[in-house]
């Protein structure tokens, strides 16, 4: 990653390699923690070597009083950020810049649970839903991009920004608004 970043003279990366499949992680969770904690640290410390302009993590919603293997590796991410930061003031080392944007779901991503629920409801269900009270914030891929583009803007180092999703939507009234929408019924089983 090193020598990518030196070749190419990288300024500014966005930080977005994670696992953020929910099981995904927690039928793997080694593999979470080594890939989103891990991963991190090692970007983050080369970015402080190479004086590299600014960083942005991409992040989650989920870090917020995370309830799983995955929301806790990325709030261990955002801690790191963090904590790179406070190291850059504390040193005045102002070549680097360590940021974070917090997401909710973005609509069409490859970690959206929509592709999912349109390939369950392909294949005549049924759809996974973890708990009938999960609820999520969506964005479309739009919104995430030009939130990420106003982080590395405005951003003074150190800062978590979020976006004003509006109000949460519960999972299971998305998986009942995508049945209904391809022309299907609800079966009760």
């Amino acid at each position: 990653m090193e020598l990518t970043l030196k070749k190419y003279e990288v300024q500014i990366i966005f930080h977005a390699a994670a696992y953020k499949h929910v099981p995904l992680v927690e039928t793997n969770p080694i593999e979470g923690i080594l890939n989103n904690i891990l991963t991190t640290k090692t970007v983050c410390e080369i970015s402080e070597n190479l004086n590299i302009k600014e960083i942005i993590l991409l992040s989650s919603d989920k870090a917020v009083r995370p309830t799983s293997v995955m929301g806790v590796t990325k709030r261990i991410s955002e801690l790191i950020f963090q904590a790179f930061s406070e190291k850059v003031k504390k040193e005045g080392h102002p070549a680097v810049k360590y940021s974070m944007v917090r997401f909710g779901n973005v609509l069409g991503s490859s970690g959206s649970v929509v592709p999912l629920f349109k390939e369950q409801i392909a294949n005549g269900g049924p759809i996974s839903i973890t708990h009938p009270e999960v609820t999520r914030y969506f964005m479309t891929i739009t919104e995430a991009a030009q939130l990420v583009l106003q982080a590395a803007v405005l951003s003074k180092g150190g800062d978590l920004f979020l976006l004003d999703m509006g109000e949460p939507i519960k999972i299971v009234k998305l998986a009942e608004q995508m049945i209904a929408l391809s022309g299907k019924a609800i079966s009760k089983g």
